[in-house]
């Protein structure tokens, strides 16, 4: 039984895997349209008016409350509102870091669809090893049933042996199965994920990979992590909205023209016009509210800030523990799973010379079969360790 069995080429490198992903990946499509929604936002605020122009019309008649005299009066107006100072260039930049801001979530999200990619091979791989391996199983135990039959035949083995053999085969069949289940989910997540078919190779990346990952440099990675620059870039957007509300100190002005024609008796001034200016004074029932909710939102995004950066730190030690510790495991793996494998052979030669009973040998093959499988694991981790720290450190392999 091989200590490692390997898994399936997929013909695909993780970098066109991660690539696959991002396309496929519904957030991308949301944030993109988000940002786009900023842009045109930031160039709607260039505009000469805050917003659209007002008409207003009236007309007033005596007929109605029966004098009958013939005063009519026709009156109507333009106006547009006006910028108050600094408003549509503070408008403009709260746009414009709202944009930056989720341009770094895009970036925050590719990071989280690699990382993704990276769980979801490492599922596959584990999963079409442990199938390989299990194929393995059943053959040894396929051959074992095989000998014990003839022995049994030949009246030199106890039937106990024989229901022994068949347990075991039977349990290597039933751990086929659940390894196929294994391997079919696993190949279906990552199906899903990329958007088609293929398995990303991530076992070629080792310690020469490792070297290039920077990761002697935490306050570097910190500082360019894309949920750091997100973080910060919502502080920026924040300031911006602190900004706008100051700007917005009162509602916005409103200037136009006015004409009245009026047809009444004896009236020598029929036709007027006119200039109408409207300026709504400062509140503050409006004021307070509005700065208090542009404090908040800047509170909000400083405590954001401070939180991922933590989070980074953490994730930073957590990824250089993980590297360590999927080292040595891999390497007491190693050790393990061949001197149990070799231990299984030997005490089945020393079986079919009846030196050992035969549930001795089976226990011995079963703890190599679980020796060989933690192998497997710890081999897929140690490698998804190396890929996970040039994830953290900023490198999409």
């Amino acid at each position: 039984m091989g200590t490692a069995p390997a898994a399936r080429a997929g013909g695909l490198s993780f970098h066109d895997a991660v690539t696959a992903a991002w396309t496929a990946d519904p957030v991308r499509v949301e944030l993109s349209t988000n940002r786009e929604s900023a842009d045109a936002r930031a160039d709607a605020a260039k505009s000469w008016f805050p917003g659209g122009p007002v008409v207003s019309a009236q007309y007033f008649d005596d007929h109605f409350i029966g004098s009958n005299i013939g005063y009519t009066t026709y009156q109507g107006s333009v106006s547009v509102p006006l910028w108050l100072p600094g408003q549509g260039t503070a408008t403009t930049r709260v746009a414009q870091a709202e944009s930056a801001t989720i341009q770094e979530r895009l970036n925050v999200e590719h990071m989280a669809v690699a990382v993704r990619v990276l769980e979801a091979t490492g599922t596959l791989v584990i999963a079409q090893r442990r199938h390989a391996l299990a194929l393995s199983m059943l053959g040894i135990m396929q051959r074992i049933d095989a000998a014990v039959g003839r022995a049994a035949r030949g009246g030199e083995s106890p039937r106990a042996d024989q229901q022994a053999a068949d347990a075991e085969l039977a349990a290597s069949r039933t751990e086929i199965g659940l390894a196929q289940e294994q391997v079919d989910a696993a190949e279906a997540a990552l199906t899903t994920l990329l958007g088609r078919p293929g398995l990303p190779d991530i076992l070629s990346y080792d310690a020469r990979f490792l070297a290039r990952t920077r990761l002697d440099t935490p306050q570097l990675i910190e500082d360019n992590d894309p949920r750091v620059r997100a973080a910060r870039r919502g502080v920026m957007a924040a300031e911006e909205g602190v900004r706008l509300a100051r700007a917005s100190f009162m509602p916005n002005p409103e200037i136009g023209v006015g004409a009245i024609h009026e047809g009444q008796y004896g009236s020598p001034w029929d036709n007027r016009v006119g200039v109408n200016i409207t300026v709504p004074l400062p509140s503050e029932a409006r004021n307070v509210p509005m700065m208090a909710d542009a404090r908040n939102k800047l509170a909000a995004a400083n405590s954001q800030d401070v939180q991922a950066r933590r989070m980074v730190r953490v994730e930073l030690a957590q990824v250089r523990a993980r590297l360590d510790a999927a080292g040595t495991t891999l390497g007491s793996a190693r050790a393990s799973a061949g001197a149990l494998n070799r231990r299984a052979d030997e005490m089945e030669r020393s079986w079919q010379v009846g030196e050992t009973t035969l549930i001795e040998a089976l226990r011995a093959r079963q703890a190599a079969y679980n020796a060989i499988l933690a192998l497997n694991a710890a081999d897929v981790g140690w490698h998804a360790a190396i890929v996970r720290a040039a994830i953290a450190s900023g490198m999409t392999p």
